[in-house]
């Protein structure tokens, strides 16, 4: 809170500077925490990071927005292919995941729609403003 010194009033202050920053070094970590997780096939990993990525990206979206419907459609089919984990334990036996394959494919989807939301909402690499100028 802060004060205001020209009227006394006492006002709650947010800097949108800080809390955009704090987002991207959020995100940023998060990304790189998938990457990581792909690249060594820890499949539930890079969901679970993907999940909170989702839940960072997700505020800024409205309830009857098309990614809400995109996203859910996506973990659903996801998660009818079976268990993201490698191979699942029954008995003695361990089985592998028939499905990993397509669990993989449907994850990098997954992560491009996610990174192309972030995007359009401004908070990733590729944002350009409507203010900016072609000056080719």
């Amino acid at each position: 809170m802060g004060k205001d010194l020209n009227t006394g009033i006492t006002e709650d202050k947010v800097s949108r500077i800080n809390s955009a920053g704090l987002i991207n070094i959020t995100l940023e970590n998060l990304w790189k925490d998938c990457y990581n997780a792909m690249s060594s096939g820890r499949l539930n990993l890079w969901n679970i990071k993907l999940d909170a990525i989702w839940l960072v990206l997700g505020g800024d979206v409205k309830e009857d927005d098309v990614e809400i419907k995109t996203i859910d459609d996506m973990d659903l089919e996801i998660y009818d292919l079976g268990s993201l984990k490698p191979s699942a334990s029954v008995g003695f036996k361990k089985s592998s995941n028939e499905n990993s394959t397509k669990q993989y494919l449907l994850l990098k989807k997954k992560s491009l729609f996610l990174r192309r939301l972030q995007n359009k909402q401004g908070k990733g690499t590729a944002y350009q403003s409507d203010d900016d100028f072609d000056f080719d």
